[in-house]
Formats: structure tokens, C-alpha cells, sequence
């Protein structure tokens, strides 16, 4: 979700841009033209304990278009899922001796020699796969983590038969480590979750791009706009969203985020953002469809205004039905403002609750 502002300050124009992204079920990610999502997919785990040795995993995912797919990347990281960005290897976790147990769908892989401890690459001669094939592939002797808590995941596919160049297409997953649990533990069979300016009914195929221009930004107008979110899960203990990211910066000039949550007070510097329908300004709605989740503390209260970066936005304790949240943001500044590009990048996170 990208948000223009500017603000005419001692004749220099300002510019605002925030950037939404999303986890899982996310529309396309930058960096690579024309590529598409690997969706649905799933990662599962034999065994979610830490430190557990000898786990097996499975990987499915179906092929969106047709394509020449030499070879498959799958990368695990303890930051973030988000292709592009950096992958930060999880403390402990090791993939070097893992070996390939079965394939369907697009077969003919072997382990590449350029696999490394948190980076699995499948290669094959390249060859054709039609749109629609669903390719399962399933992992042993791999190593959690030492550590308990969420675990992410990339699945690349290439063209070229080991994993270099430009991709194809990807897509993100979650999964969670823990200490204690005995069962089997994966990523839900179903959660969906995606982001944009708008979203027709429930259906994220109609996810507009994430971009909202907010024009002049000035201190007796609250500048607002908006972006929607719709998941869905049969998690059994439904799910939680959060946002991580600063305020928006220009330099070293920034915009105050309202950490304390308040009303929206033109002529002073606030960013922040609800969950719910609001009068002053008039922006957003409450959430909507089916399902039960609700927006969390003050970010469901009307008319107030808040931001801190990890902050639960919302969240459902049940299997949730198709539900549709609108985020409304809101900015003020102070006559005092130095015009400037402000920015910032906002990420929102959904996880199943196990």
C-alpha cells in the first residue's frame, strides 16, 4: 500500500509513501517482472519441536502457470517470509544432510550441490510444467531449530536447473517451532490472507494495487486513506495480525506516531491508524463477512487513533470465516513541518494460532 501526501512548506513539496506488505497469501512481490504466486502451499512438519533432529517435512504447492522449471529453491529464515528481503538463517536449524523422499507433479529432482544449511535447491534438466500441477516433495533428515517461535519460508522456482537468476514465481510461509507440543504441527491446511486499496466481497483475486495518493498535506486538514485486509482460517485456535515498522521519516525529520493512541488534532504531528469506522475524519469501516474476528484495543475504538510497531491489530480464537478489515490511516503535522520525501514501510503479519 503506497500513500502520497506532500506539504507545501517554504515552497518545497513533501511527499509521503507507505508501503503495505503482507505475509501469506500475498499478491505479487517486487523485484521480479510478470512473476506470479505459488498458491495455494503449504509446508508441513513432522515434528515442531526444537531442536528435533531427523524431521521429516513436506512441501506442496501448485504451479500457476505454464513454465520451464529447472529447479526449486526452498529457503528457511527467522525474520521474514517476504521475497526480495533479507533471510536470516534460524539459530540451529540444518538442512545439509537432507535427502528427497518423494515427488509428484514435477518430478525428475535431485538435491543440487548448491544446497546449504537453511537453503534447499531441488535441480532438474529444465522442462515444461503446465499451469495448475501440483508439485509435492517431501524432505527428511533436517534439523529445527534450538529455538521455539515462529520459523519462515520462501519456495522459489527457476527456469535454469540450479536456482540462479531470476526466479519465476514464489511465495512465502510460517511455520512455528515450540518446546512442548507432541503432535504434528504445520502450517494451517487453510489460511488466507491478502492486502489492497480495495477488495471486492472477499475474493483477493480483486485486490487492487496497494497505492493512494493523498495529496497536499496542510495543518487544518487531517489527510486520511485507507487499504483492506481479508482473511480466513480453519486453524483450530484461529489467528493474530500485527504491524511491524517506524513512523514515516523524512531525513531526520519525522512525523510523530501516535503510541499513545488519541483523537485525530489537526495542526499537530500524528500518524496512526483504526480498524473501524470513524467521523472525525470520515474514513474507514468496520469489519465485515461472515467470521468472527474483531480489530483489538484501541485500534477498535472510534475515532482513535494509534500506532506502535508490533502492536496485535486483530484477532479471531476460532476457525474464522472470510472476514474483511478496512485500516484507516490518518497524518497531521504542526505549521512547523520540514517539507521532505517522509516514508516508511509498514509489513503486516498474520500467523495461525496452534
Amino acid at each position: 500500500m503506497a500513500l502520497f501526501c506532500s506539504k507545501p512548506a517554504r515552497s518545497k513539496l513533501g511527499l509521503v509513501v507507505v508501503t503495505i506488505v503482507f505475509l501469506l497469501g500475498s499478491g505479487p512481490f517486487v523485484g521480479v517482472a510478470n512473476a506470479a504466486e505459488l498458491q495455494p502451499r503449504s509446508l508441513t512438519m513432522g515434528n515442531n519441536n526444537a531442536g528435533a533432529t531427523d524431521v521429516d517435512y513436506r512441501l506442496q504447492f501448485k504451479f500457476p502457470n505454464n513454465a520451464t522449471v529447472g529447479s526449486i529453491r526452498l529457503m528457511f529464515c527467522d525474520d521474514s517470509a517476504l521475497l526480495g528481503t533479507s533471510c536470516n538463517p534460524p539459530a540451529g536449524f540444518d538442512a545439509t544432510n537432507v535427502s528427497i523422499t518423494l515427488e509428484l507433479g514435477a518430478v525428475g529432482f535431485s538435491v543440487h550441490p548448491s544446497s546449504t544449511a537453511n537453503e534447499i535447491v531441488l535441480g532438474r534438466p529444465p522442462a515444461p510444467v503446465s499451469a495448475g500441477t501440483t508439485g509435492v516433495y517431501d524432505f527428511t533428515l533436517i534439523t529445527n531449530p534450538a529455538n521455539p517461535g515462529p520459523m519462515y519460508a520462501r519456495v522459489l522456482t527457476y527456469p535454469t536447473s540450479d536456482g540462479t537468476g531470476a526466479y519465476t514465481d514464489g511465495g512465502g510461509l510460517a511455520l512455528y517451532i515450540t518446546n512442548n507440543a507432541t503432535v504434528t504441527a504445520e502450517v494451517p491446511p487453510y489460511l488466507l490472507f491478502c492486502v489492497g486499496e480495495s477488495i471486492a466481497n472477499f475474493d483477493c483475486n480483486t485486490a487492487t494495487e496497494a497505492f493512494t495518493d493523498l495529496g497536499i498535506l496542510t495543518t487544518t486538514v487531517t489527510s486520511a486513506a485507507q487499504s483492506q485486509i481479508v482473511i480466513a482460517t480453519n486453524a483450530e485456535n484461529g489467528y493474530s495480525m500485527w504491524a511491524i515498522g517506524g513512523t514515516m521519516t523524512s531525513g531526520s525529520n519525522s512525523i510523530a506516531a501516535m503510541s499513545a493512541g488519541g483523537a485525530s488534532v489537526k495542526g499537530t504531528a500524528q500518524f496512526g491508524f483504526n480498524l473501524v469506522s470513524n467521523t472525525s475524519p470520515v474514513v474507514g469501516q468496520g469489519p465485515t463477512g461472515p467470521g468472527a474476528g474483531a480489530p483489538t484495543g484501541p485500534y477498535a475504538v472510534p475515532n482513535v487513533f494509534r500506532y506502535n510497531s508490533g502492536d496485535i491489530l486483530a484477532t479471531s480464537p476460532v476457525p474464522d470465516d472470510y472476514r474483511k478489515y478496512t485500516v484507516s490511516y490518518i497524518v497531521n503535522i504542526p505549521a512547523n513541518q520540514p517539507g521532505g520525501v517522509y516514508s516508511t514501510t509498514l509489513t503486516y503479519i498474520t500467523l495461525a494460532n496452534f
